[in-house]
């Protein structure tokens, strides 16, 4: 990898649906098998009951900025070209959070509880990353557009 390239996500076994999903431009979320409660990011086991079996659901990609920050520096050289830009937790719908890039003016002129849409774009490497957009600022989700 030079130096101009972004990282790759190390995918894992219990990674791999999220990895799947956002191929498609779906957001999937890990489940327990046993007691329902939804757990993003995937792991193995689950904190509220302990089961090791898990499915996946697809999220709505609907939700309310928690927090963010704006990246001034790049913490890799392949995301040089990218500053400034926000990284935002978003409290998702279906009531787990979730990381991912927020397409908005890196001014600080953001609220918490403000409403965003989130789509997956693909890097020119092929992995698809998860951004958010400010809900008046569109893109707006369509029913069953996976690719906004």
């Amino acid at each position: 990898m030079s130096t101009s390239e972004k990282p790759r996500p190390h995918e894992t076994e219990e990674s791999r649906p999220y990895w799947r999903g956002a191929e498609r431009g779906a957001l999937m979320i890990q489940r327990c098998a046993h007691c329902g409660k939804l757990r993003h990011y995937p792991r193995l086991v689950c904190d509220n009951c302990h089961s090791l079996e898990s499915d996946w659901v697809e999220a709505s990609r609907r939700g309310t900025l928690h927090s963010w920050t704006v990246a001034h520096h790049a913490f890799h050289p392949g995301f040089a070209q990218d500053v400034p830009y926000v990284l935002a937790t978003i409290d998702l719908e279906e009531g787990v959070r979730a990381l991912g890039i927020l397409d908005a003016p890196a001014d600080g002129k953001l609220a918490p509880g403000a409403a965003v849409t989130g789509r997956f774009e693909r890097r020119g490497d092929g992995v698809s990353v998860l951004h958010f957009f400010l809900a008046r600022q569109g893109p707006r989700l369509v029913k069953g557009d996976d690719q906004c």
